[in-house]
C-alpha cells in the first residue's frame, strides 16, 4: 500500500486531488484530453490481437458467418446480419473483418466508441456512441471491459475491506471508507478477500452491468467478450491494476498520460447475463483465446518442410502465417486471454 505525501506535480491535470479509482480512471481515460480520446488511439500505445495479425479479424469474420448460419440464414442472404464492435478503437477490427468476409456477404457493421470517427474509415461502418438496440448477429468486445473503470478495495490492518483512493497527480494511494452495499456483496460473492491485510481486489460490478447492458441489445445471436481474465478460484491476491503507454507497462497514474487497466472477472460478467435471463447457462462458455481461435481454424501449425522444396514462396508465406497464429495463441501471452461466449435468443 502506497501512501505518499509529496506535493503533486504542477504539470498534471487539474481536478480533485484524491478520488476513488473508478472516478479517477473515468476522467483519465474518457474525460477532456483523456487517454482514449487521443488522436492516435490505443494502437499508438499497445498491441492487441487485432494489431498482431490479420488472422484475428479473419477468425471473427468466420465466427460472424457461422453465427448467421446458426440463426437460419446463409452468407449474403436477404437482410444480412449485424456486427457490433464494442470499444472499436479506430475501427481496425471492423475494417479487417469486412475485408475477410466472403464476397457479397451482407453485413451491417457498427463501431461503438467514445472517440470521434476517424477520417477515411470505410463508409459501411456506422460510428456510434452506444450500441444499437434490437440487433441480430454478433456483438464482439475485444479488450473493452478491462477499460470499464472500477474501484479498488484493500484489506486494512483490522481486516476491513476499504476503498483505495488515488491522488490523480502522481498515483499515490491511501485507504478510504469501508466497502459497503452492492460493492461489498459483489466482493463477497466473486472476490472474497477474507480479512487478509494488504490483499486487494478490483470490484468488477460496473463491468458486469456494462456487459449486461451490451448483451441486452441483442435480439438474437452471439455475444463475445475477449479480455485479460481470471476466475473466482484463482483471483490474484494483490489485484492486477496497471498502466500502459508507448508500448510498455508503466505505473498506473490516472492523469490522462497512460492507459489504466485491470484484468476482468469474466465469470462474474457471464453469470450476470445468465441471472438476468438474457442468456442461458447452457449457451454460456468461458474458454481461452487459444481454444477459441483453434475452433475457428487458427492453429499455428507449421507448414510441411517438403513445401520449401516444391514451392519456396508458398512455404515462406505459410511459415509467416503460422508464426502470427502462434503469437495469437501463445501461452503466457495473447493465447491466455479469456473468451466469454453467450448465445442470445433463438
Amino acid at each position: 500500500m502506497r501512501d505518499e505525501t509529496d506535493p503533486p506535480d504542477a504539470g498534471h491535470r487539474e481536478g480533485p486531488e484524491w478520488l476513488g479509482w473508478r472516478e479517477a480512471t473515468e476522467a483519465a481515460l474518457y474525460g477532456p484530453g483523456g487517454f482514449y480520446l487521443l488522436p492516435e488511439g490505443p494502437a499508438g500505445h499497445f498491441r492487441t490481437s487485432v494489431h498482431a495479425s490479420a488472422l484475428f479479424a479473419g477468425a471473427v469474420a468466420r465466427l460472424l458467418v457461422r453465427t448467421y448460419e446458426e440463426l437460419g440464414g446463409g452468407p449474403g442472404g436477404p437482410g444480412g446480419i449485424d456486427l457490433v464492435d464494442m470499444g472499436a478503437g479506430r475501427g481496425e477490427l471492423l475494417t479487417g473483418v469486412l475485408a475477410a468476409l466472403p464476397e457479397g456477404f451482407a453485413v451491417r457493421a457498427y463501431a461503438v466508441e467514445r472517440a470521434a470517427r476517424p477520417a477515411g474509415l470505410d463508409h459501411r461502418i456506422e460510428w456510434c456512441a452506444e450500441p444499437p438496440s434490437g440487433v441480430t448477429g454478433l456483438l464482439f468486445a475485444n479488450e473493452w471491459l478491462d477499460n470499464v473503470p472500477v474501484d479498488v478495495a484493500e484489506v486494512d490492518e483490522d481486516g476491513v475491506n476499504r476503498y483505495v483512493e488515488v491522488r490523480t497527480s502522481d498515483g499515490a494511494e491511501r485507504l478510504g471508507a469501508p466497502v459497503t452495499g452492492a460493492d461489498a456483496e459483489w466482493l463477497a460473492r466473486w472476490w472474497p478477500l477474507e480479512g487478509r491485510p494488504g490483499h486487494r481486489a478490483e470490484i468488477g460490478r460496473p463491468r458486469d452491468e456494462a456487459w449486461a447492458r451490451a448483451v441486452a441489445t441483442l435480439d438474437a445471436g452471439l455475444a463475445v467478450a475477449v479480455d485479460y481474465a481470471h476466475e473466482r478460484g484463482a483471483r490474484p491476491p494483490f489485484g492486477t491494476l496497471s498502466g500502459f503507454a508507448a508500448g510498455r507497462e508503466v505505473r498506473a497514474v490516472p492523469d490522462g498520460g497512460c492507459d489504466v487497466t485491470s484484468h476482468v472477472a469474466l465469470d462474474a460478467c457471464g453469470a450476470g447475463v445468465v441471472g438476468a435471463g438474457v442468456a442461458d447457462a447452457d449457451r454460456t462458455e468461458l474458454i481461452t483465446q487459444r481454444e477459441a481461435l483453434r475452433r475457428l481454424g487458427v492453429t499455428g501449425e507449421r507448414p510441411p518442410l517438403a513445401l520449401a522444396s516444391t514451392d519456396p514462396t508458398a512455404y515462406v508465406r505459410a511459415l509467416a502465417t503460422a508464426s502470427e497464429a502462434a503469437e495469437l495463441g501463445a501461452r503466457g501471452g495473447l493465447g491466455d486471454f479469456g473468451w466469454l461466449e453467450q448465445g442470445v435468443g433463438t
